[in-house]
């Protein structure tokens, strides 16, 4: 028989095992992974057992658990489809004629997304996007979702008063990222379908959202419209604390309404500073040529230790982001004032006395390893006077802390095999590694990429949740040409067939 998309087989034959920390004798020899209601029941060498039931052919594939994404903005990410790219602009003025030649959306709007400024030579200057674009409402996003800059017609449109550059940061560049994310659902939800089933054809099986937004609604409406590709676990953001804790939201619990167990509560999301490509992260040293930068926090200490205070005593973890040594300090003290359990998002710049700290105090390190190779020129141009270390993935391994890999999509793409790419070998494009020693092996990587993480990997054993993908190689074997272009032949979600190639 055929098996296709939403299929649920009872076999899984010809498969061979990976994976860190196995238990099982197999080695490399082929087995038969049995299973049954959304488990995995028994695992026997190829034919040990009878194949009753429908069978999956994995042709000598390597079976691996699930991956996860554990850092995306869903709406966002899958609004990216509409959105001009920007990423290959390699000055400001082709930016903006870029987005000139472009057709508006039905809303009457230009929107682009992935530019990065800190590597152009020309100013963002206003009266440059405004000889491009004219009257039609323009929005550039920065890569980092930290800045965007309008064109005049956008800023009336948005009720700011126009300036010389155009540039909105932090807190106002993401109301204007809210404003633009915020389209009908029923442009919204068959484009986050869409974003899922991309996901799936690369082995995930689950992602952690964070999308600025009440994401309980929009997930039991998604989930009652047919969404079934993905487990979630969706954050909430300090201006929605108060309500989800009067209507009794805690982290694991299921998203009322959705008609299934595919959506749960997450943590509370704090951003506590900016990023490296705006120069708004918050750090111990100034910025180069700009003596009084040391970057935003947005959140102050006090502040901070009162809302997860609230959230901990209400039963929600807490995600904070903290980009720069400063804020990761400020983070992990606020973790240990408060007893809270979760992760710091990014931990982009780390000061050598904190890095300890993580498995100390319990807090996972949520980070996105290809953000490293994007920003390693700017790390090394604008960082270089830091004393902290910088992305610093295999000291927080190595002292226990637990990994966990996402891609902080739209920054960049949905794909975890880029990210183990990057974590393992430091490198894209035939560049020399950069920062080699702060490489992790391919075990640690494929279980940061894990629901669990690094420190708690998911595995593939009888009892565990049917979660698995079967990959055309072993990935604790590849290259890294071998991982960025792995081919995933089958995704199953609770033993369900997500994606068959």
């Amino acid at each position: 028989m055929t098996l296709a998309r939403g299929d649920a087989p009872d076999v899984i034959a010809n498969a061979r095992l990976t994976g860190s920390e196995r238990t099982d004798p197999f080695g490399s020899d082929p087995v038969d992974v049995h299973l049954a209601e959304g488990l995995v029941v028994d695992i026997a060498p190829a034919g040990g057992l009878p194949r009753d039931g429908l069978v999956l052919d994995a042709g000598g594939g390597w079976v691996i658990p699930g991956l996860w994404d554990h850092h995306v903005h869903t709406v966002q990410w899958a609004l990216s489809a509409q959105r001009v790219a920007l990423g290959g602009a390699t000055s400001a003025a082709e930016a903006a004629a870029l987005m000139g030649e472009t057709e508006a959306l039905p809303d009457g709007r230009r929107v682009g997304a992935g530019f990065r400024d800190a590597f152009w030579a020309d100013a963002l200057d206003l009266a440059v996007l405004d000889a491009a674009t004219g009257e039609v409402p323009t929005y550039l996003i920065n890569a980092d979702v930290h800045s965007v800059w309008l064109n005049s017609a956008a800023l009336r449109r948005e009720g700011f008063a126009p300036d010389g550059a155009g540039i909105l940061r932090e807190e106002p560049a993401f109301e204007i990222s809210r404003r633009l994310n915020a389209v009908d659902a029923s442009v919204s939800d068959p484009l986050v379908g869409r974003m899922a089933q991309d996901a799936a054809a690369r082995g995930v099986v689950g992602l952690v959202d964070l999308d600025m937004a009440w994401n309980e609604d929009a997930w039991a409406r998604r989930l009652a419209g047919g969404f079934d590709a993905l487990r979630i676990i969706f954050g909430i953001y300090p201006e929605f604390l108060d309500r989800a804790i009067a209507e009794g939201l805690q982290t694991g619990d299921v998203a009322r309404g959705a008609g299934s167990d595919l959506a749960r509560v997450g943590a509370l999301k704090v951003i506590t500073d900016g990023s490296l490509g705006t120069r708004t992260a918050a750090t111990s040293h100034a910025y180069p040529g700009d003596p009084h930068n040391h970057g935003l926090l947005t959140v102050d200490l006090a502040m901070l230790v009162d809302l997860m205070t609230r959230a901990t005593a209400a039963g929600i973890g807490s995600a904070i982001h903290a980009i720069g040594d400063v804020a990761n300090s400020h983070a992990l003290d606020a973790f240990a004032a408060t007893g809270a359990w979760g992760a710091i998002e990014h931990a982009q710049l780390v000061a050598h006395a904190d890095i300890p700290r993580f498995a100390r105090l319990g807090v996972a390190a949520s980070v996105q390893p290809e953000h490293a190779l994007d920003d390693r020129d700017l790390t090394d141009r604008v960082w270089a006077g830091q004393t902290a270390q910088p992305y610093p993935l295999r000291a927080l391994a190595d002292s226990g802390a637990n990994l966990l890999f996402g891609s902080d999509a739209p920054v960049t793409p949905l794909d975890p095999w880029a990210g183990m790419a990057s974590a393992v070998f430091r490198t894209r494009d035939g560049r020399d590694p950069w920062q080699p020693q702060q490489r992790v092996d391919a075990a640690t990587a494929l279980a940061a990429s894990t629901r669990g993480g690094s420190a708690v990997p998911a595995r593939v054993q009888p009892g565990d949740l049917a979660d698995l993908a079967i990959c055309e190689r072993d990935p604790l074997t590849a290259d890294e040409t071998g991982l960025r272009g792995m081919r995933v032949d089958a995704t199953l979600l609770g033993g369900r067939l997500t994606h068959l190639a």
